[in-house]
């Protein structure tokens, strides 16, 4: 769903940081030959995760769903000297087209990636995070978040992906839409917990920022 025009999008992009050339490679490629290609950050959305974590300038961030690793790459440019990037993504087929960006990267060293249940694999995760992105299987965005509180430090930042759920939220919700349902469930929980303070962005299919108190 476009929230705002095309051309206005346009303008909004023309106006806005240059992709950078990796990065361009990657979503030419992922375009290419991966399915579901839609589900790449792409241009806009990826400077907009570059700025805030250039701003948030994070020591540690946790991304739960890596896909081809666009976003993985646009939030590591935040990162402090020494820090880390954990990613989890449970496609196996991607693991390679991520890799190789990364290693073509200046954050080769520094991103880890984890195969597998990100239920299973955040407790694991002996560490506190400054960052943390959220753009995976939208029915457990809920188990996410309260598994990632506790991790993160005060004043880290929770950012969550696709919370407008192509404006599916504004419409009546039919009782078997599982995830609508669960996606404006998340949305009411960001609002109303006293741990975080959230704005809701309305960025290509809605992102909230919300920072832990």
């Amino acid at each position: 769903m476009h929230f705002i025009s095309p051309q206005l999008e346009n303008y909004v992009l023309q106006h806005s940081e240059n992709e950078p050339d990796l990065l361009a490679q990657l979503n030419r490629e992922t375009h290419q030959k991966v399915l579901r290609p839609r589900m790449l950050s792409g241009h806009f959305q990826g400077r907009v995760l570059s700025v805030l974590s250039k701003i948030i300038a994070p020591k540690h961030i946790l991304e739960i769903g890596t896909y081809t690793g666009y976003s993985t790459l646009c939030l590591a440019e935040g990162l402090l000297q020494g820090g880390t990037l954990d990613t989890i993504d449970i496609n196996e087929e991607l693991i390679d087209i991520q890799r190789k960006y990364f290693d073509l990267s200046p954050y080769a060293t520094q991103i880890t990636q984890h195969l597998g249940s990100a239920i299973d694999i955040i407790p694991s995760l002996d560490k506190k995070f400054d960052l943390v992105f959220i753009d995976a299987d939208k029915p457990n965005y809920c188990n996410y978040f309260e598994l990632i509180v506790p991790k993160m430090n005060p004043g880290g930042v929770i950012l969550s992906d696709n919370v407008l759920w192509s404006g599916k939220v504004l419409e009546e919700i039919e009782a078997n839409d599982k995830s609508t349902i669960i996606i404006d469930n998340y949305n009411k929980l960001l609002k109303n917990d006293p741990r975080v303070e959230t704005v809701l962005l309305p960025i290509r299919d809605g992102i909230t920022v919300s920072r832990v108190l």
